[in-house]
C-alpha cells in the first residue's frame, strides 16, 4: 500500500498550484507560472521519495487555462523536456499519480456547454499524465455529478457523454461516491454499464452510506478495478470535530484512521489521506502503520 496526500507540500516553501486571473493573461505569464509548478512539482516529488510518500496527486492548476480558449501559448511542446524529466523522476521513484478536476467538472450537465468545458478539462489532465509518460494506472478521478431533479436521466446523460470520449480519455479515468447525491452503489451501477473503475471514497461513503459495511463497499469498488488499472485507489479521510457534516479533519486521527485499516486489511491499494495538512498527516501515517499499531 502507498501512502498520499494531495497538490501542496506544506513544508516546502514552494508552491505548485500558482495561478492568475484570466484578465491578466499573457503568454508571458502562463510560461512563467507553468515553469514555476513544473520546478515545485519535482521538488515535492523528490521529496516524498525521500520520506517514502509514494502517492500523489498532481494539482489541476499545473497549467492555469489550458483547456480554456485563451490559452494559445503552446505549453505542451515548450515543455516537453521538464515534463520528461519529471515523469522518470516519478517512474525511478515507483510513485503513483492521480489528477482529480475540480467540481465545474460535470459531463451530465444539462447545458451543452458546461459539458464540452467538461470534456476540454479532462483532456488537459489526461495530456499532463500522457507527457509525463505515465501508464494507465496514473489516473483522473472525477464525481459523476448533479442530480438535477432526475437522477436516473443524470445517469444516462454521463454514460451517453462518457461513450463519446476517446479512448485515450476513458483509459484515465475513475469514478468516486460522493458525500451528497451518488452513493457507492450508484457508481457501481455506472461501473456495471459502461466498465468505469469506483474509486471508494472511505469518508463520502460514511457521509452519504449505501447500506453496505465499510469492507464490503470496498471490495465492490475494488472489484471493478482491471489488471491495467493497477490496484485500487482508495480516498480517506475523517470528520472534523465540531464542522459541518462531510468536513474534512486538520490531522489524521489515529483511532479512526486504525479502525479503517482494520476493516480492510489484507487487500492491496493505494490510500490518498484527502486532510488538511496534507503531508504531515501522510508522515504520522507511515510512521504508525510501521510501528504494526
Amino acid at each position: 500500500m502507498r501512502i498520499g496526500y494531495p497538490c501542496i507540500n506544506l513544508t516546502l516553501k514552494c508552491r505548485g498550484t500558482k495561478t492568475f486571473r484570466l484578465r491578466n493573461y499573457s503568454s508571458r505569464r502562463l510560461e512563467e507560472t507553468v515553469a514555476n509548478n513544473l520546478a515545485c512539482l519535482a521538488e515535492t516529488i523528490e521529496w516524498n521519495r525521500a520520506h517514502g510518500i509514494n502517492f500523489f496527486r498532481i494539482s489541476s492548476d499545473l497549467v492555469p487555462f489550458a483547456s480554456h480558449p485563451v490559452c494559445t501559448f503552446p505549453w505542451e511542446k515548450v515543455f516537453v523536456p521538464e515534463f520528461r524529466k519529471i515523469g522518470r523522476q516519478i517512474k525511478r521513484a515507483q510513485m503513483r499519480i492521480s489528477m482529480h478536476p475540480d467540481q465545474f467538472v460535470l459531463l451530465n450537465a444539462m447545458e451543452r456547454r458546461i459539458v464540452q468545458n467538461s470534456i476540454r478539462e479532462l483532456k488537459y489532465h489526461c495530456q499532463v499524465l500522457d507527457l509525463l509518460g505515465l501508464p494507465l494506472t496514473a489516473k483522473v478521478q472525477i464525481h459523476v455529478g448533479g442530480v438535477y431533479g432526475d437522477k436516473k436521466r443524470s445517469i444516462e446523460r454521463f454514460i451517453r457523454v462518457y461513450q463519446q470520449l476517446s479512448d485515450r480519455v476513458r483509459a484515465r479515468l475513475v469514478i468516486e461516491n460522493d458525500d451528497r447525491f451518488y452513493n457507492v452503489s450508484d457508481c457501481l451501477e455506472i461501473s456495471a454499464r459502461i466498465g468505469i473503475p469506483v474509486l471508494f471514497d472511505s469518508f463520502h461513503h460514511e457521509v452519504n452510506p449505501n447500506g453496505d459495511d465499510l469492507q464490503s463497499a470496498f471490495r465492490r469498488c475494488a472489484a471493478t478495478w482491471r489488471r491495467y488499472d493497477g490496484v485500487p485507489m482508495v480516498d480517506y479521510s475523517s470528520q472534523a470535530p465540531g464542522g459541518r457534516v462531510g468536513a474534512h479533519t486538520q490531522h489524521i486521527d489515529l483511532k479512526h484512521f486504525e479502525r479503517f485499516i482494520q476493516a480492510i486489511a489484507g487487500y492491496d491499494f493505494d490510500l490518498m489521506l484527502e486532510i488538511k495538512d496534507k503531508e504531515k498527516s501522510a508522515l504520522a501515517a507511515l510512521k504508525f502503520l510501521a510501528l504494526g499499531y
